[in-house]
């Protein structure tokens, strides 16, 4: 059954991977050369300039905060592509490569948030726009931190399920900002 949440979600992630298609054919997959902490790297200076503009209530470079959101959406799924495809060293991939594995990990994302968003009553509706962004940073930090223990947990998700709860913690931030109209 779509409800709400699953349609607006569906547009959400429907410009995001529009954005992934047209920079793939700007820039090919440059990422590829990234290392995994460099991703996180760059999907935690998105979010800390979410945080530093909404701190300060002003910006001086005109690209919206909305924009950084659909960079941490598609930071983390060049991730996660990138933990699919970590032992296949080529740089080159097209985007019909790359888009079965980016549609994978978008439909166990959206399962996450469909089952997460069953248990939890829909909760992020009534946060803050703010409040998803420290939300955001926190898991990154816990990723950071992962990386630093070379992906040992003891008793904690892995870095696979905190890139797809700051996924599903950014669409949030994209359906309250109005991106799926």
């Amino acid at each position: 059954m779509e409800t709400q949440t699953s349609n607006e979600y569906t547009e959400v992630i429907s410009r995001c991977k529009e954005l992934f298609r047209k920079k793939t054919i700007d820039y090919g997959t440059a990422w590829r050369i990234l290392r995994l902490s460099s991703i996180t790297d760059q999907i935690f200076i998105k979010a800390q300039r979410i945080r530093s503009i909404q701190e300060k209530g002003s910006q001086k470079v005109n690209d919206p905060i909305i924009d950084e959101f659909v960079g941490i959406v598609n930071y983390c799924l060049i991730a996660l592509i990138q933990i699919s495809l970590k032992d296949d060293k080529e740089m080159s991939l097209n985007f019909d490569r790359l888009e079965p594995i980016y549609d994978d990990w978008v439909s166990s994302t959206k399962a996450l948030l469909e089952n997460k968003n069953h248990d939890y009553g829909e909760a992020w509706r009534e946060m803050r726009v703010s409040s998803i962004t420290d939300i955001i940073l926190m898991k990154l930090l816990r990723v950071k931190q992962i990386e630093d223990n070379e992906g040992q947990t003891l008793v904690s998700e892995g870095i696979e399920a905190n890139y797809q709860d700051m996924i599903n913690y950014a669409v949030f931030c994209l359906i309250k900002l109005g991106y799926h109209d």
